[in-house]
């Protein structure tokens, strides 16, 4: 090892350090011609190390120390990072895990180990559903998170070069954005649901634009009294992670219910959902696929239709970008 006097600070770790660990062995016993030379060998790369650390810190460059993060984990740098993004850079993370067996280095990142990264996103399963594959632009919003996470590890010096420069995207197909008109609203209204809850729930989508996991998380305590008249939601986003303040009217808090503690929706969970909306649909006389989430479309095309401005629209979708929002315009227009 190399031993620094006086000690000189590591840039990552901000510590005073005396030494330098170069991971280069001599043979204790040299036994043979063989054996002295690879000794011989070993130390004049030792001494020339440190001559370059010299004229390092003669120039005052102390990079050299932080050599380190090279062999440092992947995931457990992209894991520190997760509290400050959404739900999906979790999943991608899971999916990198799964894809490099729960090891690897920034070393490793190379052009051809990110190029199969995406080979491997394309052609997945999801992580809950190992039977369905991931769907095409899932795939794209999964890579193009992964995109993201390299430009921050090289921005942090993680990466040695910007490995994004040789990176393609991911492309993404058009979808049908399926929604309920105002009649087919109004049907869904009158039609009978075995299940209130469902039927409370799913209005309550189609008034508010609110996601599914984001009514399932919904308590008394973040209805509120809106400062201009009413009541209004104060909710953070599970999606986005994002804190939101969504004005409600009287109609969608009569769906609501009695007022009382904990969870606004009781019984509500994603098997009801899932096993109970279609028939229901289906008594109703409403033939197209919806899912709940088309709700929050139908809450998007209807206000837009009824002429609110796409930025207001924007904000009560908690939508971080409006050309997120011009789609359901495009939608309309059509």
């Amino acid at each position: 090892y190399l031993d620094f006097y006086p000690a000189i600070r590591n840039p990552r770790t901000m510590e005073m350090s005396r030494r330098e660990y170069l991971g280069i062995y001599l043979m204790k016993s040299p036994r043979t011609a063989a054996d002295r030379r690879a000794n011989a060998i070993k130390l004049k790369q030792a001494e020339a190390i440190r001559a370059e650390r010299e004229i390092s810190i003669i120039n005052e460059q102390y990079g050299f120390l932080d050599k380190t993060k090279g062999r440092m984990s992947v995931l457990d740098f992209y894991y520190s990072i997760l509290p400050g993004h959404d739900k999906k850079w979790r999943i991608v993370y899971e999916h990198f895990s799964h894809f490099v067996h729960g090891k690897c280095t920034f070393d490793e990142m190379t052009i051809d180990l990110c190029n199969k990264f995406r080979n491997y996103l394309s052609t997945a399963s999801r992580l809950k559903s190992e039977h369905l594959k991931l769907s095409q632009n899932s795939a794209a919003g999964y890579w193009s998170t992964f995109r993201a996470f390299l430009a921050i590890a090289f921005k942090e010096g993680y990466l040695k070069e910007n490995v994004n420069d040789y990176l393609d995207k991911l492309d993404t197909q058009e979808t049908k954005r399926e929604y309920l008109t105002a009649e087919e609203l109004q049907k869904l209204y009158d039609s009978h649901c075995d299940y209130p809850v469902l039927k409370a729930a799913s209005l309550f989508s189609c008034l508010t634009g609110l996601r599914l996991s984001d009514i399932l998380q919904l308590e008394w305590k973040h209805i509120e009294d809106y400062q201009q008249g009413g009541k209004c939601i104060r909710i953070r986003t599970e999606k986005t992670d994002t804190e939101a303040l969504i004005p409600i009217s009287e109609q969608a808090l009569r769906l609501c219910g009695t007022p009382s503690d904990g969870k606004v929706f009781k019984g509500l969970d994603r098997n009801l959902v899932n096993s109970k909306l279609k028939p229901w649909l289906k008594s109703a006389g409403i033939d197209k696929y919806i899912t709940f989430h088309c709700f929050r479309h139908t809450y998007a095309t209807l206000m837009i239709a009824g002429g609110a401005d796409i930025y207001t629209v924007s904000k009560m979708l908690t939508h971080k970008n409006v050309s997120t929002t011009q789609i359901y315009a495009d939608l309309v227009n059509e």
